[in-house]
Order: C-alpha cells, then structure tokens, then sequence
C-alpha cells in the first residue's frame, strides 16, 4: 500500500513539472517550428481574437517567440522552449494590426529568428 501511495505522488509530481508527455497541437491552432536561427513559417496571417500557438522546437537549444508591435514594444511572449519541447502559446486578445515575432534569446534574432505576424 505505501509503495503504490509513493507511485501516485511521483507520477503527480513528473506530470506537474512537465515529466509527461509534449502537447498535441489544439485544433485551430498555428504550429510554429522553431529551428537554429528562424520561426518557420517566418510569415503567419491569424484573424483578431484569441490565437493560439503550438510551438515546436526542432533546433538544439532553447527558443521562445516575442511578438512586438511596430514600436518594438514587447505585446506578449512564449515561456522557454527547450530543445525537442513543445508548448502552447495563448494571447487572449489579439488587436488587428502588424506586428514582429523575434526570439528573445540573446543573439537569436540577431541571427534571423524573425519574422512577421498579420492579425486581421
């Protein structure tokens, strides 16, 4: 009995910190596989509202997706996306407009982890 109670609170521990297995894509959302250095698609339409992203990163480091407005200003940003991980990125209200999506890891976008993000 002890070691089935020791079993239960590890596996509820594993799944709490991400031991469990990666996402699967929601339906509706926009994969983004992200490699060393670019966002593919590097170009991504979505329409006004709540978008949602399923990350991918395909590279041998971590990345992460920052979308900025036409100021630079930092409008939302993914967690840390290690290597061989997936997650999912929600923006609850996404205006209409034009916007740019970088990697913030230092040097990423530097290094062309870019692109362009349309919402209409």
């Amino acid at each position: 009995m002890k070691t089935l109670a020791v079993a239960i609170a590890v596996a509820g521990l594993m799944a709490a910190c991400g031991g469990g297995s990666s996402p699967d894509q929601p339906a509706g959302s926009i994969k983004v596989t992200m490699t060393e250095f670019a966002f593919d698609p590097s170009t991504i339409n979505a329409t006004t509202g709540p978008v949602v992203f399923y990350l991918v990163n395909a590279g041998s480091v971590g990345h992460d997706m920052v979308i900025r407005d036409s100021s630079g200003n930092k409008l939302a940003g993914s967690e840390l996306v290690s290597a061989g991980d997936r997650f999912i990125f929600t923006i609850d209200n996404l205006p209409a407009g034009r916007y740019k999506i970088v990697c913030d890891q230092p040097g990423h976008a530097d290094s062309g982890m870019k692109g362009d993000l349309t919402v209409t």
